[in-house]
């Protein structure tokens, strides 16, 4: 079961429509079993139960969840594949001891791929649609994997299946989502190499 977070700034918001919708149903249709919470409102028996976990985004200047961090420490912990989503790549970031830095991008981006990774196989370069007002600076843990000419756009932990995106790929690259249910059923980390 992938567990879906919703990190907009209260449960059921409008921002769930637009950030969370497009990924439950990019799951549905691929038959992978989901069950979305919000970020105030997951628990240690999701977290237990879940096999892999997606951190979705949020409106620009919805930053609650970073208000909060406390409710995401469990990500240190978790192990399995994590896909963080904009505001989810920077929970995830934060988690590990990342910042952020400003960096205002809204609409069509062209990202290159730095460093080889399942998630990107086959791909060097690709449109993505971004909407963000801030990167986050690499943690100490993790590696970048892609990049447009302005900021970071993908990372990976160094030894762990986590990653994060700060473009949105369930508005046009659906695959990238596909691609990470199919490595949440990798083994272990070796099966990511």
């Amino acid at each position: 079961m992938i567990l879906i977070v919703d990190l907009c700034y209260r449960e059921g918001s409008l921002s769930r429509d637009e950030f969370v919708g497009p990924v439950e149903r990019i799951l549905r249709d691929a038959g992978a079993p989901s069950v979305v919470r919000h970020y105030t409102a997951v628990d240690a028996s999701d977290v237990e139960a879940a096999d892999a976990v997606v951190l979705c985004g949020t409106a620009l200047r919805d930053t609650g969840f970073a208000e909060h961090p406390e409710r995401l420490r469990w990500l240190r912990g978790f192990g399995r594949p994590v896909l963080g989503i904009s505001s989810g790549m920077r929970a995830l970031a934060a988690a590990f001891g990342g910042g952020i830095e400003p960096c205002c991008g809204i609409g069509m981006t062209e990202v290159r791929v730095l460093a080889p990774d399942p998630l990107f196989a086959g791909e060097d370069l690709f449109s993505a649609y971004e909407v963000h007002e801030y990167a986050v600076t690499v943690p100490e843990e993790f590696v970048p994997l892609a990049a447009s000419d302005r900021c970071v756009q993908a990372i990976r932990h160094r030894s762990l299946p986590l990653y994060g995106l700060l473009f949105h790929p369930e508005v046009r690259n659906g695959w990238i989502v596909e691609r990470f249910i199919g490595l949440a059923g990798a083994a272990s980390p070796a099966d990511l190499q």
